[in-house]
């Protein structure tokens, strides 16, 4: 058989040399006939091995036949409806081969996304011990770091919030979408009970998020139960999360964990992905051109209360204590909890600011607010002691003998 460099060399000589089939044949030593069909080919030749058979070519028609009847047939239950005897695995091959003939076509859907369309949402927990402060540690399921990629850019953002409570995943959520810079037209959760639920066959938001997607602008999508593929988006990333972003990584806190967490945000979202044949970098632009703008006045979110202070200025916050500035005991306060900070306010007056911890259980005290405290204290106390210096009248204390002396003089 001609060889790939001497059909290439025949080539060559012909078609750059100009030389003829005979001279060409006297200088590789072959024959005129193989100069011919070398410079007659459309392509360098290949060996190609003459099948051999296989023995299930003999069972072949009947195959065909049990499959025009039941396309979905087993090649099991076709082994032995033919008598095979043989191994399976080469009747599978061919029954694989066979099978799509008799069956209707089935195309996949493929799943594309408009620029500023859709994002997806979800928390993730990562699989981890936390230290908080004062000694406590949190596992894995006390840890909800709040996700949300979008459809068109695969843009990924995440936070670690105190807790998958209402007021937290509202401002977390508000958090990303605020540094995301616009809202993705509809947002897509997995039946978050702050989000909503399904119910008598159809989706019921909640409250609280009726009023932030109100605020926004925007449609939230709650999935339904049981449809993992609804959000593969966001799993897909939770995967990426614990395969990438955990492995030899040390946490001090909570704070710690957002810092890494968001460094390390920015480079992935720097690099390509395959299902884009770009890096996320390239569309958020043009992601973000399409989305709704961010409304002027934010979402209310966080913990709001509205409560009177007590004698002992302590205020009672995710079940630890924080200190209010005494000066406003037995007034009105506000108190206002977002993701880092705890603040009260009386009559538009800031009077506590603390920062929000992560630990249970523990008495958080300013330092003004106690000398304050004691200061009021020794105020109030001075104010209460008797006075000594003015006259006060003295009974005599015979009237009391008489009072208490029967009719024939003696002691009742």
């Amino acid at each position: 058989m001609l060889s790939v460099e001497d059909w290439a060399e025949i080539r060559r000589l012909h078609r750059a040399e100009g030389m003829a089939i005979k001279a060409i044949a006297r200088r590789l030593g072959i024959s005129r006939n193989t100069v011919r069909s070398a410079i007659g080919s459309e392509g360098p030749p290949r060996y190609v091995r003459s099948p051999a058979g296989s023995a299930v070519d003999v069972f072949e028609p009947r195959i065909r036949e049990l499959l025009a009847e039941v396309p979905t047939m087993p090649a099991t239950v076709i082994a032995e409806r033919i008598g095979w005897t043989r191994g399976i695995t080469v009747l599978k091959e061919r029954v694989a081969e066979l099978r799509p003939a008799y069956l209707p076509p089935d195309p996949a859907s493929r799943t594309s996304y408009a620029a500023g369309e859709i994002a997806q949402c979800d928390f993730w927990f990562p699989p981890i011990q936390l230290p908080v402060g004062f000694g406590q540690v949190r596992g894995p399921k006390e840890l909800p770091v709040l996700t949300m990629v979008t459809g068109y850019s695969r843009w990924l953002s995440a936070v670690l919030v105190p807790s998958r409570i209402k007021y937290d995943l509202f401002a977390g959520w508000w958090h990303l979408i605020d540094a995301l810079g616009a809202t993705p037209r509809v947002l897509v959760w997995d039946g978050e009970g702050a989000i909503g639920r399904w119910r008598a066959g159809r989706p019921e938001l909640t409250e609280e998020c009726q009023a932030f997607r109100g605020t926004l602008g925007v449609k939230v999508v709650v999935c339904r139960p049981a449809d993992p593929e609804a959000k593969g988006l966001i799993e897909r990333c939770h995967d990426h999360l614990e395969r990438s972003f955990l492995p030899g990584r040390t946490f001090s806190g909570p704070d710690d964990f957002n810092t890494q967490l968001h460094d390390w945000l920015q480079v992935v979202n720097t690099r390509q992905r395959r299902a884009l044949g770009c890096a996320p970098t390239d569309r958020i632009a043009a992601d973000r051109q399409a989305m709704v703008p961010l409304p002027p006045v934010p979402p209310v979110t966080g913990w709001r209360d509205s409560t009177r202070l007590a004698r002992d200025h302590y205020v009672r916050i995710d079940s630890n204590d924080y200190s209010v500035h005494p000066a406003v005991i037995g007034r009105r306060i506000e108190i206002v909890v977002d993701l880092l900070r705890v603040r009260a306010l009386c009559e538009g007056r800031l009077v506590a600011d603390h920062e929000r911890l992560w630990c249970k259980h523990q008495t958080i005290t300013d330092p003004d607010h106690a000398a304050a405290g004691h200061q009021l204290r020794r105020a109030r106390s001075g104010m209460l002691r008797p006075v000594t210096d003015s006259e006060v009248e003295q009974r005599n204390l015979s009237v009391y003998d008489h009072l208490v002396t029967d009719d024939e003089g003696g002691v009742a």
